[in-house]
């Protein structure tokens, strides 16, 4: 067995295919260098602040791909500007490479136009809000819808709900005021139903019941008949009952006679006006007020307090050696107490709720008078 194996025609053979399967990959490795350039590299150009045309043009001058790419709106920057690429300016790469450019938008992303159309107005307001668009001025309209959206205006033009306009745009919104009131009621009497409607709705009027007279519902049939009357005043959004035949009012009185016995009240002027008397006002009746029984007062009586008397006697002395001396005395029959607070001379009576001293008779007095 192993003598087969270094035999000299295995040997060769295996030489061989050793040599075949250096050379195919020496071939594969060169075709991979020619195919991709391989240690052929160029600088990136700086294309960032220009319009996304003129870096356009540089790449392709330099032999350079592209891919554009925008970012989100900034109105600090020129729309179309580049704000970005990649790979950086400087970079070696090989020719033919794509570099991607981040490019500034012309405006705002679109956004859709919410649906907010027979909406109250402060909800509405909210979403036009949140979708990131502004609202403008606020046009008020007669209608019955008070308080709600009847139309979205974009630059005067009105726009339907799911529009795409600019992000941050301004629109106009229209929106009720509530009905109009006392509007007189239009003739549409001889007219094709088709042109009542549009009168109808011209005069802010809703339409009602259609009655056709053959039961179908040709637009073209002539109006004999409306309810309510033309000339009476209705508010706005009143709906208005039409009656339709091919034929002419004039060969239909006896079905307009009938209508106007029913929609039509007659006033009968022939009865007495109705008079309106007087009632005599009857003032109410004033009542006094009634007096007050008079409150008696009892008077109390102070305490009788009996005063001394003093009597003052004068006797002259006819004597030479002695002078006259006078001589008075007191004879009190009841001396009240006085309190330490009472001055001299003050003879207040005082009482006492608790106990009352009995009077004491006071000492006689010697006054001598010279």
């Amino acid at each position: 067995m192993l003598k087969s194996l270094f035999n000299w025609k295995v040997l060769l053979n295996l030489l061989i295919a050793i040599g075949v399967f250096v050379g195919l990959v020496w071939l594969t490795f060169r075709w991979l260098e020619y195919h991709t350039n391989h240690g052929q590299e160029m600088p990136v150009p700086n294309v960032i602040n220009k319009s996304v045309h003129e870096a356009v043009k540089i790449l392709d001058d330099a032999g350079l791909g592209y891919e554009v790419d925008s970012a989100t709106y900034d109105p600090k920057f020129r729309p179309f500007q580049v704000l970005k690429m990649s790979p950086t300016p400087g970079s070696h790469v090989k020719n033919g490479r794509a570099i991607t450019l981040i490019v500034n938008p012309r405006s705002w992303a679109p956004v859709a136009v919410p649906d907010v159309i027979n909406k109250y107005s402060g909800l509405a307001f909210q979403r036009i809000d949140q979708v990131g668009l502004k609202v403008g001025d606020t046009i008020f309209e007669p209608s019955i819808q008070k308080d709600a959206i009847l139309r979205i205006l974009f630059k005067g033009n009105p726009v339907k709900p799911g529009s795409l306009i600019p992000r941050f745009s301004t629109i106009d919104v229209v929106v009720g005021s509530g009905p109009m009131r006392n509007i007189s009621i239009p003739n549409v009497v001889g007219l094709t139903v088709k042109e009542a409607r549009a009168l109808i709705t011209r005069s802010m009027f809703e339409v009602g019941l259609v009655e056709h007279e053959d039961g179908g519902k040709d637009e073209s049939d002539i109006i004999y008949y409306q309810d309510p009357a033309s000339g009476d005043v209705r508010d706005q959004g009143m709906q208005m009952d039409l009656w339709a035949s091919k034929k002419t009012p004039a060969e239909l009185r006896t079905k307009i006679d009938e209508l106007n016995s029913i929609y039509r009240m007659k006033v009968d002027t022939s009865l007495p006006p109705i008079q309106y008397q007087e009632v005599p006002i009857h003032k109410e009746p004033v009542y006094e007020p009634v007096p007050a029984p008079p409150v008696v007062h009892k008077k109390v009586e102070p305490a009788k307090v009996e005063t001394p008397k003093t009597s003052v006697s004068t006797k002259p002395v006819t004597t030479t050696e002695t002078k006259p001396k006078t001589t008075a005395e007191n004879k009190p029959k009841a001396t009240p107490v006085s309190s330490g607070n009472n001055a001299a001379g003050n003879n207040k009576p005082v009482t006492n709720s608790t106990t009352q001293q009995p009077a004491q008779k006071p000492k006689a007095k010697k006054v001598v008078v010279e």
